[in-house]
């Protein structure tokens, strides 16, 4: 009788995949983005266990957003002091210095709310523009249509 098996971080072999977020619908982008960070791509998928990828997205800045999502949505933070509610939308994120952050809060909200999604979640980079330093690992394409 076979049992099911199991892997470790160690049997783990991290890619780099680099997503163009260019005119993708942010949704569809972040759920495919967190998958791959899960490693939920691979045969090797264990729940418990860090065997996903890196991923570098650029152009951050031009991601869309369905319906009214862009002023009705909502993204809330509070400091922990009396009135310290703030809120903000996409819109004014996308206008602020850093438009990169709508994907970052999508992925994470994608990801478990436990101390693997926090090691999950430094696997991904994200850029506004087009340029990001990681040359050296050369990036595979990572389709999110996919």
């Amino acid at each position: 009788m076979k049992t099911t098996e199991f892997f470790t971080k160690e049997q783990a072999e991290p890619v780099w995949y680099l997503v163009d977020a260019k005119d993708k619908v942010l949704g569809r982008l972040a759920t495919r983005v967190a998958d791959v960070l899960r490693g939920k791509h691979k045969p090797t998928f264990t729940p418990n266990a860090d065997m996903g990828d890196f991923v570098v997205v650029v152009n951050a800045e031009k991601v869309r957003l369905t319906g009214r999502k862009m002023t009705g949505k909502t993204y809330y933070s509070h400091s922990g002091y009396m009135g310290g509610l703030k809120s903000t939308t996409p819109e004014k994120v996308l206008a602020s210095k850093h438009p990169e952050r709508l994907v970052e809060w999508a992925v994470r909200g994608m990801l478990p709310k436990n101390r693997l999604g926090d090691r999950l979640f430094t696997k991904l980079k994200v850029y506004a523009g087009p340029d990001h330093p990681h040359q050296a690992q050369e990036p595979r394409p990572l389709n999110a249509a996919e």
